[in-house]
């Protein structure tokens, strides 16, 4: 529910239309024209028809646009558009903005479209989640859109997740990415690197160190497992040669005592995450009673 308190969604939004309280819903005019009725399928001309101000995609690929404006030159429109009308003879995208852009592209006049009634926060939220729903929003664009969502209406984690039908993890993953540097974000909306290189990348909170693994994507065509490792290794604290010095000594003077006071091979190894394993060598049956009766 909209926040009573908040006049507008965003600084401009409500001028961006031309009346926030000019849908109808009447089927006729006062003069006995006949008017598309709120709630059914009619064919508008396309001449009528603006673009949504909300619409939260913001990039169109040409090559796309062309195959689809001649699939519709073909067999027409098999996915009607969603308006609300907004004046006499006006109309308002809600949403199918890439089959209204390739039926221009096609030479339609007119364009089948479904006829509803929707506020202005409704319009914005209507046309976030349709494109959500899309398979060919990039990362960065399902994460804005997300992003608007919480902010523009009022909407918590929760009921975005209802929503759209996401669980919350994956919500957050999403929004996660806004934190990555430009360059990153970039890349990722050109699908010059893929969300399981992002989600790794986020992980890190050095700047510096994101894009150096980043350039290192890049240039070496390194793997998602690649970055991981990447980035597990720059999120432990790194150690001065002071320290790693002493480290070495330590270590090297454990398995010297345990290999003396045994009187047999040590050896040992260490884990990334500071633990460790330790091997003893026995000869015979008799060798290993003999260690056995000394560790107890």
């Amino acid at each position: 529910m909209a926040n009573p308190k908040k006049s507008a969604l965003g600084r401009g939004l409500s001028a961006l239309l031309e009346n926030a309280e000019t849908d109808i819903t009447s089927s006729s005019t006062a003069s006995g024209e006949s008017v598309p009725t709120v709630g059914t399928i009619s064919e508008i001309p396309i001449s009528q028809i603006v673009a949504n101000p909300f619409q939260p995609r913001s990039r169109f690929e040409s090559g796309a646009l062309d195959e689809l404006a001649e699939s519709i030159g073909v067999h027409g429109i098999i996915q009607p558009v969603t308006v609300r009308k907004i004046g006499k003879n006006n109309y308002q995208l809600i949403s199918g903005e890439r089959r209204f852009r390739a039926s221009q592209l096609a030479g339609l006049t007119e364009i089948p479209a479904y006829v509803r009634v929707a506020n202005d926060q409704t319009m914005l939220e209507m046309a976030l989640v349709e494109n959500i729903q899309r398979q060919d929003l990039n990362p960065i664009e399902v994460a804005i859109s997300y992003k608007r969502l919480l902010d523009e209406c009022d909407l918590t984690h929760e009921g975005l997740s209802e929503k759209v039908s996401k669980s919350r993890s994956n919500i957050t993953n999403f929004l996660r990415l806004l934190k990555l540097p430009a360059d990153i974000q970039m890349a990722l909306t050109k699908g010059m690197i893929t969300m399981g290189h992002a989600r790794a990348l986020v992980g890190i909170e050095d700047t510096a160190k994101q894009l150096e693994i980043f350039e290192k994507i890049i240039n070496e065509v390194l793997s998602v497992r690649d970055v991981e490792n990447l980035a597990r290794k720059a999120k432990r604290p790194a150690m001065n040669s002071d320290d790693l010095a002493s480290k070495r000594a330590f270590y090297r003077d454990a398995k010297y005592n345990i290999s003396k006071q045994l009187n047999a091979k040590v050896d040992m190894k260490f884990l990334p995450k500071g633990n460790g394993r330790i091997t003893i060598d026995f000869v015979n049956e008799n060798d290993l009673n003999r260690i056995l009766d000394l560790l107890q």
